[in-house]
Parts: C-alpha cells; sequence; structure tokens
C-alpha cells in the first residue's frame, strides 16, 4: 500500500500484509516497495525479555547478546551522559550519528539510553532496515501524545541506502509538532555520515555525530568492566564466589579495548573455572574457546535425539552466518544450494532449536550467531588460511560462500548478498582475518559487479580489506560516470583505497595530478566537500608544477584543475574564494591563445576555444552565486560568441555545445533581471535542439524537451501567456516517453514540466486544466523529497505554492490554504539554513496565504503573513531592485486590493506604496508598466472611497481619464 505523507489522523494504522503475515504501526507512514513489502520496519522499543540460565548455559555465547542484556550497563557512563545531554538539547528534531567499530558496545549503550528515556516519559522505536530481511507479523502503536519526547534507534545505520534513510528522515512520526525528537543512528564508521548529515539538515534537524572510542588503554580502566561482567555471567553459572576468575588474556594487552573483547574474556573466564577448562592466553583463543562449545552442544545436541549431526550443523550455521534469518522455504532452497548434507527441512529445524528466532513465534530459520562480531569471526575461522591450529577449516566453506554469492538463473543477485559481502570484507580487514581477503576476492573476480549490487556499505567495508588493485579495478571499470545517492558513499571510500595504492607506486606527476582529480569528484558525490576540495587543492599544485616546466603541455590541464578548485570552494561555502580560481582559468585559457596564435604554428585548435569558453561559462556560474550577475551574464555572453564560431565551423561537433552555453546565458540575463532578451535565445537554442534530434532522437530528445521547457517559461515571463502553454506540453509529452525508459533519470524533470504547464495552463486562463498536472508534478516531487530532500524540497515548495494558488481560483479553497501552508513550512526551513536561494520563494508563498487567510476571514493572521511577504520583498528589492520590485509591486498591489474592507489603513499603505514604486518602473519602462500604474492608481482610489475619502478617489479617477483622453 502507498504511504501517506503530511498530516496522518493521530489513531491511524498502516497495515502491510506479506506471504501471509501482517505488519502495521499506528501513528506514522509505512513506506513499501512496489511489491508491497516494507522498506523498514518501525516498532517499539522493548527492554530485554528475561531467560533461563540452563538455556542460556546451554551455549555461552547467548549470553553475549545484548537483547538479553545479561551483563548490565557499565564503563561508558561518559558517553550515556553525552547522550543525556543531546536529549535535553532545545532542537525540536536532532540526529546523532554514533559510531565505533564492531563489539565496542555501541548497542548495549543504545539499550540503555531507551530504557532510561522510557522511564523519564519519552516514547522509544526502533527502525530496522528490511531489505533482504522477513516481514516479522506485528502492530506497533507509535504515536507519542502525552510523551515527553520521541526516541528513535536505529541500528546498522550505515547499512542502510541513503534513499531508505531520506525516507525514514521523513517520516510524519518525526515531525510532530512540539514533539521534541531524536534520532540515534548506530555505525561502524563515520564514511557515510556526511550525506546522512546533510539530508537531516535539508529537513531542518539538527545534526551531530559521536565516537565511541575504544576502552581506556590501562588494565585499571579495564577492570570495572571485566568485573561487572564476569559477576553477572557468575550469577547464570550459580557461582557466588568470583575471587579467583581472573581474566586469562591481561586486559591491557592489543585487541582487548573492545566491549566485547573484555565480555568475551570474563564468559572464558567463568565458564572454563566452573568447568575446569584451560583458558586460552590470547584474545583469538578467546574466540576459539566459545566456539568450541557451540561444536560441544551441536555434538550433545545430536546425541540427545537431534537427526543433524554436528559436522552438519557446522555448515548450516556457516550459512545462517552468511544469509542472516529467511523465510521457510528460502532458507531450504539455501542448504540445498550450499551442498548442506542432510534432509533440509531437519537442518533447519535442529538449527532453529540451537539459534531461535530473534522472537518467540516468528516464522523465520537461519538465525545467526550473535554478536555480529562473533560470527564474523567464526566465519573467517571456518574459511582456510587463518593458521589458528586449534580451529581447523573446514573444505565446504570457501564453495559455500561462492555459491551464496551466485545470481540466478534471470541474472538477479541474491537478497541477501549485501551481508554476505559486507560480513566477509568486514571480517577480512587487515588487523583482524586478513586471510580473507583472497576468498572475497575469488568471488570478485568471478562478478567484479556483485561489489556495487551488495551497496554502499559493503563497498564501504571493501575499501578496509586489503584487497589488491587488480581486483579494485575490475570493480571501478563497474562504477557509475555520474552521482548515485545510495552508493556514492561506498564508492568515494573505494576510490580513497585505489588513489592510495596508486599513488603509492607511481612518481608519474601527470598520472599523480590525474588520479587526485578522480578521487576528488568521488567524494565530492558523497558530500565529503572539505576532502575533495582538498585533493583539488593538492592536483592543482601538481599541475602547476608541470606547467611551470611545461606551459604548453600542461597549461590546458591547469586550467581545467582551476575550475575543478573553484567548484569545490563553492561547495564548501566559500563562494567569493571560488571566483579567484576560475578568472585564473580564464586568463590561462586566454594565454593559450595567444600563445598559439604568436608562433604562427596553426595553433591554436578548436579544442583550446572550446577550453576557453568552458572556462568562461563555469566564471559566468562562480560570478552567479555570489550575486554579480551582470558579470555572469559577461563572461556567458562571450562563451556563447566562441561556441557559435566553432558551430559555424563544424555544426555536427559543436552545435550541442552552443545550445548549452546559449541556455547559461539565457539563465544569467533572467536573474539580472533582462528577462527580454531571454526569448530570441530560447527560440534559437530550440531550433538547435529540434535538428540534432531529427538526427539522433535518442542522443538529443532529453535536451529537445529542455529547450521546449525553457522556451515556455521565457514566453511566460514575457506575458505571452497565451503561447508558454504550447511548447509545455510538448515538453511533457517527451519526459512522459522518457520516464517510460528510465524513470530514475527522468522523472524529477517530468515533475519540473508538469508545475511549469500548470502554471502556464493558469496563465492563459485555463484554470481547471491547471489543477491536474500540478497535483501530479507534487505527487512525484513529494515522493523525490522524501528520498533526497536537499535536492527536491525547494522544487516541491514551489509547486506546493503555485497549486494553492491553482486550486484558489477554482475555488477549492480548503485545499488551496492547505497546500500553501505546507508550502511556507518548507520555505521557512529552507530559507533559514539558505536566505539568498530560497527567501525569495518564501515571499511569493507568503503572500499567497496571506490571500487565502483574509478569505476566510483570518483577519489578525493574514495581516501578520501580508507584512512579512512585504518586509522579505523589501530586503531583496534594496539589493536586486530588478529582479525584486516587480514582485513587490504585485505583492503591495494584492493587500491593497483584497485588505480593504478588514485592514483599510494597511490597504491604504500598500496602495500608495504600490503607486509610488509603479511610477519609478514605469519610468524606466513605460510599454512594460503602462497597464499596471492604471490599475494600482484605480485600486488607490478604491481604496480610498472605501475610507470615506471620496473627493481623494475622484481626484486621481479624473487624472486617469485625462490622461488617456490626452
Amino acid at each position: 500500500m502507498a504511504a501517506t505523507h503530511g498530516s496522518t489522523p493521530l489513531a491511524g494504522q498502516s497495515v502491510c500484509a506479506e506471504s501471509g503475515f501482517a505488519y502495521g504501526v499506528t501513528g506514522a507512514d509505512l513506506h513499501v516497495r512496489g511489491d508491497g513489502s516494507p522498506l523498514y520496519l518501525l516498532g517499539e522499543w522493548e527492554p530485554p525479555v528475561a531467560v533461563s540460565s540452563s538455556w542460556l548455559l546451554e551455549l555461552p555465547s547467548r549470553m553475549l547478546n545484548a537483547r538479553h542484556a545479561v551483563v548490565g550497563f557499565a564503563g561508558r557512563h561518559a558517553e550515556l551522559r553525552s547522550l543525556h545531554a543531546w536529549l535535553a538539547e532545545d532542537a525540536r528534531l536532532s540526529v546523532r550519528w554514533l559510531h565505533g567499530s564492531g563489539g565496542q558496545g555501541k548497542t548495549r549503550l543504545a539499550d540503555q539510553l531507551a530504557a532510561e528515556a522510557h522511564t523519564q516519559g519519552w516514547k522509544t522505536a526502533v527502525a530496522t532496515y528490511a531489505a533482504g530481511e522477513v516481514v516479522r507479523s506485528g502492530s506497533h502503536d507509535l504515536r507519542v501524545e502525552g510523551r515527553a519526547g520521541l526516541l528513535v534507534i536505529v541500528d546498522y545505520a550505515d547499512r542502510w541506502p541513503l534513499s531508505h534513510l531520506n525516507w525514514l528522515l521523513g517520516n510524519t512520526l518525526l515531525h510532530r509538532s512540539g514533539v521534541p525528537t531524536r534520532v540515534l543512528l548506530l555505525a561502524r564508521t563515520d564514511a557515510a555520515w556526511p550525506p546522512v548529515a546533510e539530508a537531516a539538515e535539508g529537513r531542518g534537524a539538527a545534526s551531530s555525530r559521536q565516537r565511541l572510542d575504544p576502552l581506556p588503554g590501562t588494565a585499571e580502566a579495564r577492570e570495572e568492566m571485566f568485573r561487572a561482567a564476569r559477576d553477572a555471567f557468575a550469577r547464570q553459572y550459580g557461582l557466588s564466589d568470583t575471587r579467583e576468575v581472573v581474566p586469562a588474556v591481561p586486559l591491557d594487552t592489543e585487541g582487548m579495548g573492545l566491549t566485547l573483547a573484555v565480555h568475551i574474556s570474563a564468559l572464558v573466564a567463568v565458564d572454563s573455572h566452573v568447568s575446569d577448562r584451560p583458558a586460552p592466553g590470547d584474545p583469538a583463543g578467546l574466540t576459539v574457546y566459545l566456539l568450541d562449545r557451540e561444536h560441544l552442544h551441536w555434538a550433545r545436541s545430536a546425541d540427545d535425539g537431534f537427526g543433524t549431526r554436528p559436522e552438519v550443523m557446522n555448515h548450516a550455521v556457516f550459512v545462517a552466518a552468511l544469509t542472516g534469518p529467511q523465510q521457510r522455504d528460502q532458507g531450504g532452497g539455501l542448504l540445498r544450494a550450499s551442498g548442506v548434507r542432510g534432509p533440509a527441512e531437519q537442518v533447519l529445524a535442529d538449527h532453529a532449536r540451537c539459534y531461535p528466532p530473534g522472537r518467540a513465534g516468528e516464522p523465520t530459520v537461519l538465525e545467526p550467531l550473535y554478536p555480529d562480531r562473533l560470527a564474523e569471526d567464526f566465519l573467517a575461522l571456518t574459511l582456510p588460511g587463518h593458521g589458528v591450529g586449534d580451529y581447523p577449516a573446514q573444505e565446504w566453506a570457501a564453495p559455500t560462500s561462492r555459491l551464496l554469492t551466485v545470481r540466478d538463473k534471470d541474472g538477479e543477485a541474491p537478497a541477501h548478498l549485501s551481508r554476505t559481502l559486507t560480513f566477509l570484507a568486514s571480517a577480512a580487514a587487515p588487523d583482524r582475518w586478513p586471510h580473507l581477503t583472497r576468498h572475497v576476492e575469488e568471488i570478485l573476480r568471478a562478478d567484479p559487479a556483485l561489489a556495487l549490487q551488495a551497496g554502499g556499505a559493503a563497498l564501504t567495508a571493501l575499501a578496509g580489506a586489503d584487497l589488491s588493485l587488480e581486483t579494485l579495478e575490475a570493480v571501478e571499470e563497474r562504477f557509475p560516470e555520474g552521482r548515485h545517492v545510495d552508493l556514492d558513499t561506498g564508492i568515494a571510500a573505494l576510490a580513497e583505497r585505489l588513489a592510495d595504492l596508486r599513488l603509492s607506486r607511481t612518481d608519474d606527476a601527470v598520472a599523480r595530478a590525474e588520479e587526485l582529480d578522480r578521487v576528488g569528484v568521488r567524494l565530492g558525490f558523497a558530500g565529503r566537500h572539505a576532502e575533495a576540495l582538498a585533493r583539488a587543492q593538492e592536483s592543482l599544485e601538481t599541475w602547476r608544477g608541470l606547467a611551470v616546466a611545461d606551459p604548453g603541455g600542461h597549461e590546458a590541464a591547469l586550467a581545467g584543475a582551476l575550475t575543478g578548485l573553484g567548484f569545490c570552494l563553492a561547495q564548501v561555502g566559500l563562494r567569493e574564494e571560488a571566483v579567484a580560481p576560475a578568472r585564473e582559468a580564464v586568463r590561462i585559457r586566454r594565454r593559450v591563445i595567444e600563445a598559439g596564435r604568436a608562433s604562427g604554428s596553426g595553433l591554436p585548435g578548436p579544442e583550446a576555444h572550446e577550453g576557453l569558453a568552458e572556462a568562461l561559462n563555469e566564471l559566468g556560474v562562480r560570478f552567479s552565486e555570489v550575486g554579480r550577475r551582470e558579470e555572469a551574464v559577461t563572461a556567458a555572453a562571450e562563451a556563447v560568441t566562441l561556441r557559435r564560431r566553432l558551430a559555424e565551423t563544424d555544426p555536427a561537433r559543436y552545435e550541442d555545445g552552443l545550445a548549452t552555453a546559449l541556455n547559461n546565458l539565457a539563465t544569467f540575463l533572467a536573474r539580472a533581471g533582462r528577462r527580454a532578451e531571454t526569448l530570441d535565445i530560447a527560440q534559437e537554442v530550440l531550433a538547435i535542439q529540434r535538428r540534432l534530434a531529427a538526427a539522433d532522437r535518442a542522443a538529443h530528445e532529453p535536451d529537445l524537451a529542455t529547450a521546449l521547457q525553457n522556451l515556455g517559461i521565457h514566453l511566460w515571463e514575457a506575458r505571452r501567456m497565451d503561447e508558454a502553454h504550447v511548447p509545455t506540453r510538448e515538453a511533457v509529452e517527451i519526459r512522459r516517453r522518457l520516464v517510460g525508459v528510465n524513470p530514475a533519470a527522468y522523472e524529477p524533470r517530468l515533475a519540473d514540466a508538469l508545475a511549469n504547464l500548470g502554471a502556464h495552463l493558469s496563465g492563459a486562463g485555463f484554470l481547471e486544466e491547471a489543477v491536474p498536472p500540478t497535483v501530479e508534478a507534487v505527487a512525484i516531487q513529494r515522493r523525490l523529497a522524501l528520498a533526497d530532500p536537499a535536492t527536491y524540497e525547494p522544487d516541491l515548495a514551489w509547486t506546493l505554492s503555485n497549486l494553492g494558488a491553482h486550486l484558489s481560483m477554482v475555488e477549492r479553497t480548503a485545499e488551496a490554504m492547505a497546500a500553501t501552508e505546507e508550502a511556507v513550512a518548507v520555505l521557512r526551513r529552507l530559507a533559514s539554513a539558505g536566505p539568498l536561494v530560497h527567501e525569495p520563494d518564501l515571499a511569493s508563498a507568503l503572500g499567497n496565504l496571506a490571500t487565502f487567510l483574509i478569505g476566510s476571514d483570518r483577519v489578525e493572521e493574514a495581516g501578520e503573513t501580508a507584512d512579512e511577504a512585504v518586509a522579505l520583498y523589501r530586503r531583496l528589492a534594496a539589493r536586486e531592485p530588478a529582479l525584486y520590485e516587480p514582485p513587490l509591486l504585485h505583492t503591495l498591489w494584492v493587500i491593497a486590493s483584497e485588505h480593504g474592507q478588514s485592514r483599510p489603513h494597511a490597504a491604504l499603505e500598500a496602495a500608495g506604496e504600490a503607486v509610488a514604486l509603479c511610477r519609478r518602473l514605469w519610468d524606466a519602462d513605460p510599454e512594460t508598466y503602462a497597464s499596471d500604474l492604471r490599475i494600482v492608481r484605480i485600486t488607490h482610489a478604491d481604496v480610498l472611497r472605501g475610507l470615506g475619502r471620496v473627493a481623494e478617489a475622484d481626484a486621481i479617477l479624473r487624472e486617469i481619464d485625462e490622461e488617456e483622453g490626452g
């Protein structure tokens, strides 16, 4: 079922039924895939359930599972205080990324926070990523009324695709007015944090990260945690005197800085003491000791009537560690595909008796070993090559790991692929089990594309393993050319690893500079803009040195590096600083051309002129970003001149570039308030794109649609309302065809075209026809904004504002008000973070909202909203009069014409200001503003008449008549 967005009934319930099991939430959205399965599961946090000591003692590793909470909270009190301080912050919505290596105690810390928050009146919930997981039955009441706040814990957040985290961050559960809300994201690394932080901030959330460091390095500092764990485990064994139970491995040993390592040390110490077994003397031995206890249990179970032999159970546990929980039929298929001997149903039943589902009655099989780090260690010790003599590897392990990553007959990768590769790669880290590297490489050599299909978390884990350059380059060949929201974080990590390898193996300056350029681009895609900037600066210095030694050979590359540096500076907010490298790039491009002319060697060629045109275009962008709009126009105009000459000599090669340059020029002209000059440019661009599309439709139809859409915008801005909707309608038709081929690439632009079509139809008087395309645009943009708010929320807000206007014109007032109020809410949040970009749209939406409020007799709210709109426009017009005086005029006229009865004195003030402003605009451009001046003067007269100042009103009307009669 489709998820709802926006205001939801407090007692409403969303229910998803899949494969006979139902999952529902009350008070929150349920986001689902096309097949009805949820993207993620939301549920109430539940305190640990007490289990019997006898059951725990069957497999001592059960006592390490955080959900049983056998060990009370200890040793992380400073970190817990920091989290409580975060809960108490003023921000209504705040997101924190808590990261630390596996076994560091993140889950236990989060559970303790949840328990204490719960006692303080907070609603506590958990979010679980559902891809490849079984939908677990249940209904969860997540209503927050009467609660002190809401805390949502997201485990394994670094394994979620960014788009799915964005869906979660957009859930209405997190956006209840007046409810303090905190989202705690647990992860092993902070590699995925930058784009998540951007997404959170795009939704108006505060964001922060907290590192869970290793335990202090001294034995004394770790003894408190050891004693707490030892005594808790001893109680399960019935051991009261623990004075002789001491660590077999010194606590200050390398590898004992993990909370889990200290707990394992305590568990082994207690178990070996009670059972009178020798305790191992090294960290790896502690793990082997616990795994030996697993084997012992399998053997005892077989003796007690299990039909599954211990060696078969070993194989089944290995499969479960790689795949995670499965539905019964899928689990049986995986056992058979992996070559596990014995009847699959018997093996599954016996395995479930040893490793039951996480909750009683859940319809799952193949529950893996917990904690995850122990499961990773088990995989590593089962696969050949580790050299730990006390734990023999299994000959079936390597073939099984490969078989579990094989595609099906339709070429689809297995649903558990992400877990499989992530676990293997995480365990293969150089400081853990480096022998796993060759097993991972065998999988990737057979099918390098699996790395990308496994997702961003797997790519990040692969970057941390010591994979060969050959393997990494095979994966690199499958990278998408541009951005990929769900993979960019992992690709950046892998690109960094590649760069480190390549840079360490070459002293060739050109190769080094090119590699720095490549990795910088990938870091930028991942939102790691500061690191991208550092790479760009290093690349620039390398190219600068090369250009000094050989200007003719490397100055063009130096100019490209300067352009890239300007882009990176702009991305970290240093827009003023970004102008200088962009200008230097233009100077170098000019110098290259002049040097070629002076040499008499026939240079410069067209490539040099094309490079200058590109540098000028980028300079125009940098000028525009800092409000130097006329300079942006000048740079773009020169780029057009250069590209026009190139297109005249070789249209097939350069006409496309000319169209791009013309588009940029039109954009900069419009931003400079010179809209009258854009129409001819838009028509020329359309003529070029029609020619190109006629020759190669597949290559150029997207650009044809853009040209049609832009022409519609320029016609509309030129007030040729009856014509604007014609090219826009054609653009929509093309965009629909393109969405049918590639929805991900073209749906955003279809939404833009639909929104414009609605505006242009309304402007032409087709009021009823304007509503459906605008409603469709809102639906698309709402979905896109949930996945990527930073990119799509501004468009959504603009379209919502337009929808409100269109609905009001067909007298659907309540819907108009709702759409406009939502637009204002979004724009307020955006404008608080980026006033220069979003205040104009906020002012427009506020003006519309004021109109609806006055029509609903909400006079006081209407006045406040209208005054805010005017104040914004006044401030904007003071900075850029050509752009913002016309909308200021319109807003003042609306107040004068519509607020006369309820706010007559405010209407009179607005009318007087509107007349004065319009006279000034009319003086500069009589043809455009003659009609507007007449209208605002008549409105001024109407307001005066309403106040009883009839003589003044009549004088204005006589003056108008005399001027028109003359």
